[in-house]
């Protein structure tokens, strides 16, 4: 016990450390962005749920393995903050896009008061919507366990900035909730199966219909707290990483199997986006399609100035997927030329791209609006 008290103490500087790069950054990317302190979101806030693609340092926090809290993370922002990428992910570009700061991590330690007015990331990494999801990686926020934090944030820390209920209300209602949910669900559950009993238990359709039956009565429990505007993110060419390419030792592209099963989850996401959207009263649920831009950037690379399309920037063995990014290991030098930055996860000009198709005016890439239209309505 006294030993675990001396290791909380000894990462409490660290944490403070990440939190100060943490707002330190933020001000980077306004600059960078042309925003100014002065100048009026298009929304309110932005609260973010999911797992390790938009996972901003939450896992800093918690006893894990699936962390990124070293270099060469983040090393095109100059420092580690625990996204999984060379630099920002596709809700930093989309929070800039909206005219809001960077959004900070749930579990920061100055992730209080006034600094959550423009909203909170809860994201997870090995987060699913299954709570079992990613159990191997340790401790990990599931998607329902994020709910429950959104609920405190709602019931406990947002009101004392709000003079009625009815302004809190109101408040929510005109933010946007991004969900990037459900990749785990199958790389890190279904398609281990040494580790899950899932895919012994369901065939792809079934294992979709449960995904789906849980994330329905989830996103109906954010509904119940107030959110109105809420973003479904579907899951990306699953088949196509690099890690899912080695695991299968391929040599013929990408694994269609696995992509067959991304299909069957994101066709019936669509379709639980218009169920919502025609029986809860003022909601607007908007669906991120990601699946039909990466596939053109893999089978086209050089059309948005790639060159690398199925090889880690850091990684190791084959594609680079065996063993994903370690700590101080020497990345690629030309990370702009490549589509993975590690054995799981795109590189921030690949955010960039699909940042770009959906939270700005040239959108091609939601339905049924934009997410800059739905931040406006």
């Amino acid at each position: 016990m006294n030993q675990m008290m001396d290791i909380r103490r000894s990462t409490v500087p660290q944490r403070f450390l990440l939190c100060v790069l943490f707002l330190l950054l933020s001000g980077i990317v306004l600059v960078l962005g042309n925003q100014s302190s002065d100048s009026s979101p298009l929304t309110p806030a932005m609260f973010i749920l999911g797992d390790s693609l938009i996972d901003n340092g939450n896992n800093n926090y918690i006893p894990t393995i699936a962390k990124a809290n070293y270099f060469p993370y983040g090393i095109d922002i100059g420092f580690p903050t625990g996204r999984f990428c060379n630099g920002l992910t596709v809700v930093d570009y989309g929070a800039r896009f909206l005219g809001l700061p960077l959004i900070p991590p749930y579990w920061c330690p100055t992730s209080k008061g006034a600094n959550i007015l423009r909203g909170v990331n809860y994201a997870s990494a090995a987060a699913g919507i299954l709570d079992e999801t990613g159990e191997h990686y340790g401790a990990r926020t599931p998607f329902s366990g994020q709910i429950l934090l959104v609920e405190k944030t709602v019931r406990l820390q947002l009101p004392p900035f709000f003079q009625t209920p009815e302004a809190l209300s109101q408040f929510l209602a005109k933010s946007i909730f991004v969900i990037n949910i459900g990749s785990n669900d199958y790389i890190n559950n279904y398609l281990l199966p040494n580790i899950y009993t899932s895919s012994r238990i369901y065939n792809g359709e079934a294992f979709a219909d449960l995904l789906i039956r849980n994330l329905s009565q989830q996103l109906k429990n954010l509904y119940s707290l107030g959110a109105r505007k809420m973003v479904l993110v579907g899951i990306g060419l699953l088949g196509c990483i690099p890690s899912q390419l080695s695991m299968a030792n391929s040599s013929d592209g990408c694994v269609k199997p696995v992509n067959n099963l991304v299909t069957l989850f994101n066709v019936r996401l669509v379709q639980l986006m218009n169920t919502l959207n025609a029986t809860l009263p003022g909601s607007f649920f908007v669906y991120q399609n990601i699946y039909d831009t990466f596939m053109d950037m893999i089978n086209n690379p050089s059309n948005y100035g790639f060159s690398i399309p199925n090889e880690a920037c850091c990684g190791n063995g084959r594609y680079g997927g065996v063993v994903s990014c370690l700590p101080l290991q020497k990345p690629c030098q030309n990370r702009d030329q490549y589509i993975f930055w590690d054995s799981f996860h795109t590189t921030q000009a690949v955010n960039e791209i699909i940042a770009t198709r959906c939270y700005t005016k040239s959108s091609t890439d939601c339905y049924p609006i934009s997410i800059y239209q739905l931040a406006q309505i």
